[in-house]
């Protein structure tokens, strides 16, 4: 899966062939469909794992001590510096998910779904409680896109760091909520 992340990141998903997979491993091309019956199941897996992946992040968050602007900080900051930290695998999950098989889109639509719930009952626990002053849909897809977009430009040698952008990201998601202490 390493060297499907590094082909797909380097030639995108279209373009990268199931030689180059194998090759980038260090193994035939068909050792490589012992693993996996095609390069769209490696994406499939690639996919799905990068999805479970931050919907843990997103719900131990939401989940955590605090009020909720304290919990949407943690929330923020953890999933920006995660898409900054694993920026190929987060190209790849957000970018290529139209290239997924039916059944396997649908199993990482389900994912991306159930992310934005809890961002948004989250969002709407902080209105109910006076902390925010926003729409919870609309915001919750806008703290996403946010977080997410950052796999799109992120690279290795990119100014702040993930921890330091994620803490920058933060600060904007919670005054872009109408967080008055922000």
């Amino acid at each position: 899966m390493a060297a499907a992340v590094d082909s797909f990141s380097e030639r995108g998903y279209h373009a990268t062939t199931t030689r180059d997979i194998a090759t980038a491993a260090g193994m035939s091309p068909a050792a490589l469909y012992v693993h996996f019956p095609s390069k769209a199941a490696v994406l499939a897996a690639i996919s799905r794992n990068g999805h479970e992946q931050a919907l843990a992040l997103v719900e131990a968050a939401a989940a955590g001590a605090g009020d909720p602007p304290a919990r949407m900080r943690v929330l923020v900051a953890e999933m920006a510096a995660w898409h900054a930290t694993r920026h190929q695998i987060a190209r790849i999950v957000q970018y290529e998910i139209n290239a997924l098989p039916d059944a396997d889109y649908a199993t990482v639509a389900d994912l991306r779904v159930r992310t934005e719930r809890v961002v948004r009952a989250l969002i709407a626990e902080g209105v109910a409680g006076g902390h925010f002053d926003c729409d919870a849909r609309t915001a919750a897809r806008a703290v996403l896109s946010l977080c997410v977009d950052i796999a799109r430009w992120y690279t290795e040698g990119s100014k702040p760091g993930p921890e330091q952008l994620g803490a920058r990201y933060a600060t904007l998601a919670l005054a872009m909520l109408g967080h008055r202490g922000a």
